[in-house]
């Protein structure tokens, strides 16, 4: 437990300062925003055409509303956070990548309907859409987080500890012929 928990943070702390970089921000981070304001807003137009995105800003032609998609609401840093996580934890590297698609699509997955309802909830109720934003989502997203990675480590093959030796067999246990 304990290599596993200084593991993660020192993961944590390369993958936070790497993320951090000029070049990951525009090589990653900026094209994995627009990226996310381009989904979210393709699913909207689905119901409703008064959408655009340009670049992280989604808005509405119909209310003159607008998000802008920031650091910390890019769901970036909560996959960076599962990324160690998984990474961290002692499991076999199939196990390892096979967890990380499938939990990254679940976190930006959940990321894409935060994007989406926030967005309506402040054409709604500004005061309603701050706290949904500061204080739900944030919860909600690590929460998320949290959960992906225990179902996670619940879905991994179990590894039977080695238990006492078992004693010696003498003789066969096969009748004698006669």
């Amino acid at each position: 437990m304990i290599r596993f928990f200084i593991l993660f943070l020192l993961l944590l702390a390369v993958l936070f300062g790497i993320e951090l970089t000029p070049w990951a921000q525009r090589w990653f981070v900026e094209p994995w925003t627009a990226a996310l304001a381009e989904i979210a807003t393709s699913l909207v137009a689905l119901f409703d055409s008064g959408v655009t995105v340009s670049g992280k800003v989604i808005s509405s032609t119909t209310s003159s509303f607008a998000v802008s998609i920031e650091a910390g609401c890019n769901g970036v840093e909560a996959t960076i956070v599962l990324i160690a996580a998984m990474l961290a934890f002692p499991a076999p590297w199939k196990h390892k990548l096979v967890g990380l698609a499938a939990g990254i699509v679940a976190v930006q997955g959940l990321n894409v309907v935060r994007v989406i309802s926030l967005f309506y909830l402040g054409q709604w109720n500004y005061r309603v859409f701050e706290w949904a934003h500061l204080y739900v989502w944030q919860a909600l997203i690590m929460l998320d987080v949290l959960i992906v990675w225990l179902v996670w480590v619940r879905l991994l093959p179990r590894v039977d500890e080695p238990g006492p030796p078992s004693p010696p067999t003498h003789g066969s246990t096969a009748p004698a012929s006669a």
